[in-house]
């Protein structure tokens, strides 16, 4: 069956088709996304703006006529941080249902740490052991561990990089204070969630999904997109602790001159890079591996487990 997923994120409403079914891994078939960045669109009150749920609403309209025309069966919606914490969301939720026919479904920070959990348990796979998942969005940063295909322990902090830009980094170039302050308030944050982790033992695998952690690990040599997704690439502790100071120092448009980094998201790197430096020092991470999937297929893989299993055909 052909399938889409339309994740409404904090920073970009994508829409995925893929063909799948239960027992395959999911092929990707389409992808139609736009960058909103609805992190950005808050007004003082915490609500998206008229303007923004306009936006948001034309978007959802056409990634649904996209996935028409892509010829999916069915359509999976999802919104993240940016429409779960908005102190207008059920008015945001119901004027796309109306004005769409779209009813999303807005995941919990630890239903979003689970779900990504599974992507990257079906793509490791059992003989990776342990694992310990991280990823940054731009509303939240997600962590989860164990040994299974759920994990022991899943939690979601408010630590997303767009989230973080827009709070603590409004200077461009960054203002060094600022800087600092947001690295002591990121490493405060994960490390009140160490401890929990700790009890359950040492990870035997460490990995990492989301656009931030690839980009990151692209400007420290990684292979590029383009190479395909079993190419295997990785982000140590070291090359982004050489890295950081150097975004920390550059302007926005030099940011957005880095391989692998795209101008919509340079604005967010630095404070992406100061979560995943923070995250992968308190929880004594050496070198990381990014995963190829995250969120979206964990949604798909949950659906798939869901449907019914096809009768064989029988002979004659």
């Amino acid at each position: 069956m052909r399938l889409g997923v339309l994740d409404v994120g904090s920073n970009t409403v994508h829409l995925l088709v893929v063909d799948a079914h239960p027992g395959a891994r999911p092929l990707p078939a389409h992808s139609h996304k736009a960058e909103l960045r609805l992190a950005e669109l808050l007004d003082e009150t915490g609500a998206i703006g008229p303007l923004g749920i306009d936006r948001l609403v034309a978007t959802i309209a056409g990634a649904v006529q996209a996935a028409e025309d892509k010829g999916c069966e069915d359509v999976l919606p999802f919104a993240t941080s940016a429409v779960r914490e908005a102190t207008n969301a059920d008015q945001v939720l119901e004027r796309v249902r109306i004005e769409t026919g779209v009813d999303l479904a807005v995941l919990s920070g630890e239903e979003e740490a689970r779900l990504t959990f599974l992507a990257a348990r079906r793509w490791f796979g059992w003989s990776a052991g342990k694992l310990l998942v991280l990823d940054i969005g731009g509303g939240s940063l997600e962590i989860a561990f164990g040994i299974d295909e759920e994990p022991d322990t899943a939690v979601s902090l408010p630590l997303g990089a767009g989230r973080l830009t827009g709070a603590w980094l409004p200077d461009d170039p960054a203002d060094p204070e600022q800087v600092r302050a947001l690295r002591r308030h990121v490493r405060a944050s994960i490390a009140r969630t160490v401890g929990e982790f700790s009890r359950a033992g040492r990870p035997d695998h460490v990995v990492a999904t989301s656009k931030t952690f690839k980009q990151l690990a692209r400007i420290a040599g990684a292979a590029r997109s383009t190479e395909g997704l079993y190419v295997q690439r990785s982000l140590s502790r070291k090359a982004l602790e050489d890295w950081v100071p150097k975004l920390a120092a550059m302007t926005v448009e030099e940011r957005g001159r880095l391989p692998g980094v795209s101008e919509g998201r340079a604005a967010q790197l630095l404070a992406g890079a100061l979560v995943a430096e923070g995250a992968m020092d308190l929880f004594g991470v050496e070198e990381l591996e990014i995963c190829p999937w995250a969120l979206r297929e964990g949604v798909i893989l949950r659906r798939l487990d869901h449907l019914p299993t096809e009768r064989a055909a029988l002979p004659g």
